[in-house]
């Protein structure tokens, strides 16, 4: 390997540097401190886990993304978090065990084996929230609501929020009573939104009429809120889960609606991502000028079964990194220039350290200049510079 290369990093890993680091600090900040204002307590998940623990329950889907490595001490297997959430599931049935409603909130960095292309890089920052034990809407509004607040912190302006909800599929696909790979076909076919491909294989694999019609219109129930009245007229005739699931997801709308009437609301009946893990709603939120969602949740019911606790559970999850260049901001210049010193001014270096300490104590940021150094004031952001009055310190405009 050259020098040149040497520096080289994996694909879909990155750094981050000044100024983008220090907003996504502030970021970072803002956000749990949103979070805490609405009740939710911070959690610090390990950064790798036993696999036995790791990829258990929900988290089985993550195990392609899994960096996985051998423990010295043990010989087990263990993985790096590819995904927070289910290690947050895991602390809420098995660490924490608190009775009723459990609020927690996270900001942790997690590694993934392979890119996502919705996602991202292969080491996001992950930043989100869970509230664990209430089955009800009133939870899911909370979390969506949440979330629109999180975005608006970040600094998003035209927020556009998908809808979905994973029961309407689930129980047409119950009530059709399909094989596991006719299911499996459909569901792709679903997926990818291919009409043609969808009708074959309802066709030769659904023999209820009134089913197949529901199926074959499924993919073709997305757009505003008119959705939701033309639904209703397609699944007159479905399960009660089919109603219900609209229901939910009409009474989201409204409250969604009602405090934040800016966001434009999308709904797809057909959205199917995250279908082994989904147990009700799901959303996403997009901004104008990015490809992917900046936040995606939803309901997920019964993760900490494996742990011996099973619970309801609802949450959303952003990528701080991605957050974070939603407002491009210029570093400020608001620093305090203290001049360089040699080692023998002692009486002079004394009065300056205890004038600089008093100020950063303040809430300033000082500079103290090295001996020799060719950068100035301007190149570490100082608008304001030390000037030695008599035996003392002054703080004063640069000139």
């Amino acid at each position: 390997m050259t020098i040149a290369d040497r520096w080289l990093l994996p694909d879909g890993m990155d750094e981050v540097l000044p100024p983008q680091a220090s907003r996504m600090e502030e970021l970072r900040r803002a956000l749990l401190d949103l979070y805490h204002r609405w009740g939710y307590d911070l959690v610090m998940p390990p950064p790798v886990e036993f696999l036995d623990s790791l990829l258990t329950g929900t988290g089985t889907d993550l195990d392609l993304q899994t960096f996985k490595l051998t423990d010295q001490l043990t010989g087990r297997m263990m993985g790096a978090s590819a995904d927070v959430t289910p290690q947050v599931a895991r602390m809420d049935a098995h660490s924490l065990k608190r009775r009723g409603p459990a609020r927690l909130c996270y900001c942790s960095h997690v590694l993934r084996a392979k890119a996502d292309p919705h996602q991202g890089g292969r080491s996001p920052v992950q930043v989100g929230v869970e509230l664990f034990g209430h089955p009800g809407l009133e939870a899911d509004l909370e979390i969506l609501r949440l979330a629109l607040d999180s975005l608006v912190t970040a600094g998003a302006g035209e927020i556009h929020l998908a809808l979905g909800h994973i029961g309407i599929y689930r129980a047409l696909v119950q009530a059709a009573d399909l094989s596991r790979d006719a299911e499996a076909s459909l569901f792709e076919a679903i997926e990818r939104k291919s009409p043609a491909e969808t009708d074959a294989l309802v066709g030769a694999h659904i023999d209820d009429s009134g089913i197949a019609r529901m199926v074959r219109a499924l993919p073709q129930l997305h757009g505003g809120l008119e959705v939701l009245d033309e639904a209703r007229q397609v699944f007159a005739e479905a399960p009660a889960a089919v109603s219900d699931a609209l229901d939910q997801l009409e009474a989201l709308c409204r409250g969604v609606a009602g405090g934040h009437d800016d966001v434009t609301l999308y709904l797809d009946l057909a959205d199917l991502r995250g279908y082994q893990y989904h147990t009700g709603m799901m959303f996403a939120a997009y901004v104008p000028g990015y490809g992917q969602a900046l936040a995606k949740g939803g309901r997920y019911d019964d993760t900490g079964r494996a742990f011996g606790r099973a619970r309801p559970a609802t949450g959303f999850s952003m990528d701080l990194k991605l957050l974070a260049t939603l407002v491009q901001q210029q570093p400020t210049c608001d620093g305090i220039w203290a001049p360089a010193l040699e080692v023998g001014e002692t009486q002079a270096a004394a009065r300056l350290n205890e004038v600089a300490g008093r100020l950063r104590a303040a809430g300033e940021r000082v500079v103290q200049a090295l001996p020799g150094q060719q950068t100035g004031p301007a190149e570490h952001r100082c608008n304001r510079r030390l000037v030695r009055m008599g035996d003392d310190w002054q703080v004063s405009p640069l000139e």
